[in-house]
């Protein structure tokens, strides 16, 4: 992909950007000197960065997905797939606290913010519409069904399938034929 080939930003200005991967010409990243993009991910068109965002290698960030944060960072794994539309948010305001919200308001005026970075370990697969706060670390192999909220204090387990709001298990994943594709996949593209 040529340097020029994202209308909102230059494809150069990332602080890294890996072998193959593919960012979509609308995507929109507000601080990419503060993003690394790993090999053969894909990142695509729609979706809008306001973060410090690491991605691993493998990696798929479907359409219309939002990763916000500010000052925050989003860490996100090896062979990760978050579904069209899913919200990982690392900043946001205390609701319940004194003051005015938003980015429009001037610091003096404004509500408390709640800032806590944003962790998704290898093999997470986010259904659509899947929303993560600010504080959540995803173990690895976590998966979540259609329109699940994951929060700081859930105790998420590894290789474990979650759905609802809050959400809640509902089955174990199988991981070992998925470790054993990841060990030929990295024989053949590595």
């Amino acid at each position: 992909m040529k340097k020029s080939d994202n209308i909102f930003f230059d494809l150069g200005d990332l602080a890294f950007l890996g072998k193959n991967a593919i960012i979509g010409k609308t995507v929109r990243i507000r601080k990419p000197g503060r993003c690394s993009i790993g090999d053969w991910t894909i990142i695509d068109d729609f979706t809008y960065i306001s973060c410090g965002i690491m991605v691993g290698r493998f990696t798929h960030i479907g359409a219309n997905g939002v990763l916000i944060g500010g000052d925050a960072q989003i860490t996100i794994g090896d062979f990760v797939n978050i579904a069209p539309g899913c919200r990982l948010i690392a900043a946001s305001n205390d609701f319940s606290a004194g003051g005015l919200v938003g980015p429009a308001i001037p610091p003096e005026f404004a509500a408390k913010s709640v800032i806590a970075d944003v962790k998704l370990g290898d093999h997470v697969l986010l259904g659509t519409n899947t929303v993560i706060l600010p504080g959540t670390e995803v173990p690895e192999g976590v998966s979540t069904g259609a329109m699940t909220l994951l929060t700081p204090k859930l105790k998420l387990e590894s290789w474990t399938v979650y759905t609802g709001i809050p959400a809640r298990p509902i089955k174990k994943r199988e991981s070992k034929s998925i470790l054993k594709s990841v060990r030929k996949l990295l024989q053949k593209y590595s």
